[in-house]
């Protein structure tokens, strides 16, 4: 298990093998981290890498003081996986396209009639999200953007399963190898930068102490963002089924951009995770990129605190988001990036966006989850291949 730590300090572990590339920024900014007060560990991920100023794919273990700036500005950002009754055999390309359509668009009423048709718990859902944000005193303006994925690495996926490595763990599910899966990732869209905004301009990056109004505050603000980035993933979801015509069961949610009470080493204090899946709350999905594998894998809890109980939540960036268009405008073009190797297709009309997220953009997907399962963290259940992924049809909302 030594060769998948690297101790970089008393109060710093990276979880990553030796031949695993990590930026020497990434590492800087747990160093950076680390340093700040009441900060007790710090534990990279093998998809560590740069964030502004603090770094993404870690977890953060405080006591006395909580920091809203390491969960960053999408508050409850996360997966969430569902079980169609699509045949994946049967599955025509071009006619889920063009079904799909656009989901960036904020729903219009005749849409919310037709899914309030279809599920009709979905009223009491959206007053249970508005009354949560009011008692927290947010903005409520962000609910209009209620059902739409978000730019940056956000995206609805279609998959499907095309290996299994744990047949018990699989039955155990209601996934199943003949039909395809919906794979979400999405967060609080505005929402989480609104009230990290407003809480970095009132108390800089010093933090929270516990227990104090301010925490107390941006806590309850926290919990509401949470509540609405369910309910999104949930709402992307349940807009995709309806305009595809099937049925699908939830597999499982989890949120990788939390602040939350923990003990950890017999001290209470507060666990940040910023792209950061949590390995204490069942099965969870390792996404790689759009040319890449997605990974279903069971955390192994006995080796939880080694990774302060959280895991890596994708395969990690490996180029600047500003590098991707210069790198790779020369060797291909939109079209072709819209098309994998796998014979799947990508949704992105947006030009900038296509290089920003191309495959080349980030780390192997495989090399990821080498390192967690070599540290002993996690056991591989299935792995999935994108068919369709969508990004977005031009300009978001």
């Amino acid at each position: 298990m030594g060769n998948f730590v690297q101790q970089i300090s008393d109060r710093i572990s990276i979880i990553a093998s030796d031949r695993l590339w990590l930026e020497d920024a990434a590492v800087q900014q747990t160093k950076t981290t680390a340093a700040l007060a009441g900060m007790q560990r710090v534990v990279g991920l093998p998809d560590l890498h740069p964030g502004r100023g603090y770094p993404v794919g870690a977890a953060f273990f405080s006591t006395g003081r909580l920091y809203p700036a390491l969960v960053g500005n999408d508050i409850g950002c996360g997966m969430a996986l569902w079980q169609t009754d699509i045949l994946a055999g049967k599955a025509k390309l071009d006619k889920i396209d063009k079904q799909i359509g656009n989901l960036d668009d904020v729903i219009d009423e005749e849409e919310w009639a037709a899914l309030e048709r279809l599920d009709p718990s979905w009223p009491a859902r959206i007053d249970a999200l508005s009354a949560s944000l009011a008692a927290a005193g947010v903005d409520l303006a962000p609910l209009r953007s209620l059902g739409t994925i978000g730019r940056g690495n956000h995206f609805a996926e279609l998959q499907a399963i095309d290996a299994v490595e744990d047949e018990e763990v699989m039955g155990r599910t209601t996934l199943t190898r003949k039909c395809l899966q919906l794979l979400v990732h999405s967060g609080s869209r505005g929402l989480g930068q609104v009230i990290l905004r407003a809480h970095v301009d009132a108390h800089s990056h010093a933090g929270l102490a516990d227990g104090s109004p301010e925490a107390v505050a941006y806590l309850r603000e926290h919990d509401a963002a949470l509540q609405y980035a369910e309910v999104n993933r949930s709402l992307i979801a349940a807009r995709i089924f309806h305009r595809l015509r099937c049925e699908a069961v939830r597999v499982l949610d989890v949120h990788h951009n939390t602040v939350t009470p923990a003990c950890i080493d017999g001290q209470a204090g507060w666990l940040h995770r910023k792209g950061a899946t949590p390995s204490d709350q069942g099965l969870v999905m390792l996404p790689g990129s759009r040319d890449d594998y997605s990974y279903l894998i069971e955390p192994v809890l006995s080796a939880g605190e080694l990774s302060l109980h959280s895991l890596a939540h994708g395969a990690g960036r490996k180029w600047m988001r500003t590098d991707c268009k210069g790198r790779l405008d020369k060797l291909a073009t939109p079209a072709q990036l819209s098309r994998t190797s796998m014979g799947g297709r990508v949704i992105c009309n947006d030009r900038a966006l296509i290089y920003e997220e191309a495959p080349q953009a980030y780390k192997n997907v495989d090399s990821v989850l080498g390192s967690l399962v070599g540290a002993g963290l996690v056991r591989v259940v299935s792995r999935s291949k994108p068919v369709l992924t969508y990004k977005t049809r031009g300009e978001c909302c």
